[in-house]
């Protein structure tokens, strides 16, 4: 690196000319004054702050910098663009975590702001097996599943979503095994990987579509914390399963008033082909009961009702199990990331019925009505395995649409830290 600024934290107030400001400069000397709570929400603003302002190369210096406040001033600093160009302070062991962190957090972002045409389905797929088989080596064995050879081995969801591209929709199945063949499987990941999301025939606005190259959010957030975690030592099998298609519209896509029936037997009546997350994820989750996990966690951008009801700086969380509920939680705030659990009863399952089906995908009205985000993941349920611990993970903090006080446009990487610690519980 060259030409490096310094940059140090401090909680003293700025010398009377700065007024109220929080970032103060001094020859090649940053200084970001921390007033109050909240101090790594500070760190993450100011970062954003001086990147806006043409910084492209730093170095954190100071006693106040911990893993949480670099970590913090990192994704501040990211921008879709270019990678944080940032020099690490502390330990060889702080350090080591940081660089396994960006690294991982690095892909996800590219994944996620890549655009559509370069990132097909089986592209996806590909991707994210080729950089976990990069990290595990032998430990990883995967194979791809894609076109009609989803529909003859049941995984309807997945192939109605995206018959409608000529690019084939996929279901990767990627195996992490460091204790040997027969060793059981502890945890199962599934990624929605809708890699652009016209909104089907139930067609999305052009501005709610601008930004649906994200709608794989949670294929990336999955493989990068799997990345993160085999990177941290990971000693546990997980399977991983990432569900992706491409949502469009043509003479071969799926209609509203299709009745797709599953691999275990329930019924669905597609009342919106722009709630096609949840039937890709139907598939993903039927096949993680089937590795007979303990704790089964997926993740998503799966609603605007998650948005709508925790903001763009949580993520919202489902489960029947309050355990579960609570070791996320748990999980998160270790991490400073931040969670908040929504409402899952079993009477949630029955929310979106259907004259013609065991259940329908939605309700037929915009956003799926009151308490959309519920009823998605009441949905889901329907396809969980009674005996798995399951978490569900909606994830409204996944992608900014343009650039705010926290983030540079595009992919956040939020809740990857997260799901990377409830695999190594």
């Amino acid at each position: 690196m060259t030409d490096l600024m310094k940059v140090t934290l401090t909680r003293d107030a700025p010398a009377a000319h700065w007024g109220k400001a929080d970032v103060t400069f001094s020859n090649d000397l940053v200084t970001i004054h921390l007033q109050g709570e909240d101090e790594l929400r500070q760190i993450q603003q100011a970062a954003r702050k001086l990147r806006s302002q043409g910084l492209s190369a730093i170095a954190l210096e100071g006693e106040l910098w911990d893993l949480d406040s670099q970590w913090a001033f990192s994704q501040g600093f990211a921008t879709a663009k270019s990678n944080p160009d940032i020099r690490w302070t502390g330990d060889d062991a702080v350090k080591t975590e940081l660089k396994n962190r960006l690294e991982s957090a690095s892909f996800a972002r590219h994944l996620i702001n890549e655009t559509p045409e370069n990132l097909a389905p089986v592209k996806l797929a590909i991707l994210a097996a080729h950089w976990l088989s990069e990290i595990g080596g032998d430990k990883v064995t995967y194979r791809i599943i894609e076109g009609q050879e989803l529909l003859e081995q049941k995984w309807v969801g997945i192939h109605a979503v995206g018959r409608g591209s000529e690019r084939p929709p996929a279901m990767l199945e990627l195996d992490y095994n460091p204790l040997g063949e027969d060793a059981p499987v502890s945890v199962a990941l599934v990624g929605k990987g809708i890699t652009f999301d016209s909104g089907g025939y139930s067609i999305k606005a052009s501005e709610g579509m601008l930004g649906m190259k994200c709608d794989m959010g949670g294929a990336s957030t999955v493989t990068a914390a799997l990345g993160l975690a085999m990177k941290q030592g990971l000693n546990k099998r997980v399977k991983m399963f990432l569900c992706c298609a491409e949502n469009l519209i043509s003479g071969h896509a799926y209609k509203l008033g299709d009745i797709l029936t599953y691999k275990n037997g329930v019924t669905v009546e597609v009342v919106n082909t722009d709630a096609e997350g949840r039937l890709v994820l139907a598939d993903g989750l039927q096949a993680a009961s089937a590795t007979g996990a303990e704790l089964i966690i997926d993740a998503a951008t799966l609603t605007g009702a998650a948005v709508m009801a925790v903001g763009t700086n949580y993520n919202a969380i489902f489960s029947p199990s309050s355990e579960v509920l609570a070791m996320a939680q748990e999980k998160a705030a270790a991490v400073a990331e931040r969670v908040w659990p929504l409402p899952l009863d079993p009477w949630h399952r029955e929310m979106c019925p259907s004259a013609y089906a065991d259940t329908a995908n939605s309700r037929p009205m915009k956003g799926g009505g009151a308490g959309g985000a519920s009823n998605a993941a009441g949905f889901l349920w329907h396809f969980v395995s009674p005996e798995a611990k399951w978490l569900h993970m909606d994830l409204a903090s996944a992608f900014a649409d343009a650039p705010n006080g926290l983030w540079a446009a595009g992919g956040t990487t939020h809740g990857m830290l997260t799901i990377a610690g409830l695999l190594q519980d």
